[in-house]
């Protein structure tokens, strides 16, 4: 009976097959789908590799192992992988910190696909004994989050927010060269979301509210200082008149010109976009949802598209999450 070595529907996550039988004759039948190669090792290195086809294996298609064999042409000992070279898509998600210190959360997706499958098969299936695809996966995964760990800790807390997109497209090209030092192509790069704690939810919003982002780091938090006017509802709002100036105290050092937002969408709530000649200005009285920067209905509850609740003061000004008094108006926030 003729030896058929074939990969018999494969799954569409799965990446790589390895052949049970390692005893191969000479004269098998195999067969290689479109979007497939097949590799034979034998102790750990690789010898032959054959495309798509149907093959009869030879000393003439195989022509290592035969020289491995002596000539012999009885049947021999290899291992067959198979790898897909089809575009898969992984998801991750992770935490790191950013330049600042700042705790961030992110999640996204990212697509990649086997380019160089003889270094594939050196660098992550034999060289890292993983000949199971959710093994694999699981190393490419956690390769992935590695290098997002890296890389999104070189970025500010004002970027990650503000420019993800961007953030995402240089991210990529970053992860490009080591995906390809273990023979793999990555497509394409997408943060989803990142997310922070509380406390430095608020540092952000006070950032892009008054665009002086070493103001706000030097005041320590702006949690303590609505927590500290708080204590006396009568001094709070000639507190807040106090310490709103050193807030919104433009840095002494000549200002730079305001950075293009390179982010999609539209800019977040106070996010002054630099004045573009002929551009046309932004409606008076719109309102821009704090979590995902889209304009949103003047008086809106929640974001139609990121369906965050939208915190207002009682004059109805948009308050950060968890605040104590409107940064607008100084209102108490109830």
């Amino acid at each position: 009976m003729v030896q058929v070595i074939e990969w018999v529907n494969p799954g569409e996550d799965e990446i790589i097959w390895r052949y049970p039988n390692e005893v191969i004759k000479w004269g098998a039948q195999l067969i290689v789908h479109e979007y497939e190669v097949a590799v034979f090792m034998r102790d750990g290195k690789i010898y032959d590799v054959l495309g798509p086809g149907r093959h009869t294996l030879t000393t003439q298609n195989l022509p290592l192992l035969y020289r491995l064999v002596g000539g012999s042409n009885s049947p021999f000992k290899a291992t067959v992988i198979f790898v897909s070279m089809k575009q898969f898509q992984g998801r991750y998600g992770g935490e790191t910190q950013t330049k600042e210190l700042a705790p961030v959360k992110y999640y996204g997706v990212y697509w990649f696909k086997v380019a160089d499958p003889v270094l594939f098969i050196t660098e992550v299936v034999g060289g890292q004994s993983l000949y199971d695809t959710s093994d694999v996966t699981k190393f490419i995964r956690a390769y992935f989050n590695e290098g997002m760990m890296k890389h999104l800790s070189a970025y500010s807390i004002v970027d990650l927010f503000q420019n993800l997109d961007m953030v995402s497209t240089q991210v990529k090209v970053k992860l490009i060269e080591d995906f390809r030092r273990l023979g793999l192509e990555l497509v394409d790069v997408k943060i989803e979301g990142v997310n922070t704690t509380d406390e430095w939810r608020q540092r952000l919003f006070w950032i892009m509210q008054t665009g002086n982002a070493q103001a706000v780091m030097q005041m320590d938090t702006a949690k303590q200082v609505a927590a500290e006017l708080g204590k006396s509802e009568g001094a709070a709002m000639g507190t807040g008149m106090v310490i709103m100036p050193q807030l919104l105290q433009q840095p002494t050092q000549p200002a730079q010109p305001a950075q293009p937002y390179a982010g999609g969408g539209v800019p977040p709530a106070g996010y002054q976009q630099p004045a573009q000649p002929g551009a046309p200005a932004q409606p008076a009285g719109q309102e821009i949802c704090p979590y995902c920067g889209k304009p949103i209905p003047p008086g809106a509850r929640f974001c139609p598209y990121c369906g965050k609740q939208i915190h207002r003061c009682p004059n109805g000004h948009i308050v950060p999450e968890g605040a104590k008094f409107c940064p607008v108006c100084g209102a108490k926030i109830e």
